[in-house]
């Protein structure tokens, strides 16, 4: 996924706290963090399907995740003591599964930037689907919603 990766930008869903993104496989969230901020002052936990977060005390997250997760492949990182980044898991990796939203009803996308999420994961399938042929200067256009067209395999 690292080349397909290199060629597409991510399409970032922008927060108060920063801005959440997702591939075929993961939905992750980058937290602007005060400089110096170091891992214990940091809790982050996916229970179910229950994110909290909580910073330095003040509570960053707290919701139910907008689609279905692996709960066992959850991580979290602090990088340069300035961006938390948490990675969630999808459980459906197909490219059907585009999230509204990190949470269930918050920090939604807007109608322009969940079209383009959409369209990004769509060229992401097609791209894995198609491992030989090379999408770097590819435009999607028709049907793309809910992971595009399917063709008998």
């Amino acid at each position: 996924m690292a080349d397909f990766e290199e060629r597409i930008d991510v399409v970032e869903c922008k927060t108060p706290w920063g801005c959440w993104y997702q591939t075929l496989e993961e939905v992750v969230a980058e937290v602007t963090l005060e400089p110096g901020t170091k891992a214990k002052e940091i809790k982050c936990k996916l229970s179910g399907k229950k994110l909290t977060t909580v910073v330095r005390g003040k509570e960053i997250m707290n919701g139910t995740v907008a689609g279905n997760v692996v709960t066992d492949d959850f991580l979290w990182t602090v990088e340069d003591n300035k961006l938390l980044r948490i990675v969630i898991t999808k459980s459906d990796r197909t490219g059907r599964d585009c999230w509204q939203s990190l949470l269930q009803g918050q920090y939604p996308a807007d109608p322009q930037v969940y079209d383009d999420m959409e369209k990004k994961l769509t060229m992401e399938r097609v791209q894995r689907e198609n491992p030989g042929l090379n999408f770097a200067d590819a435009e999607i256009s028709g049907n793309y919603h809910g992971g595009g067209p399917q063709w008998d395999t």
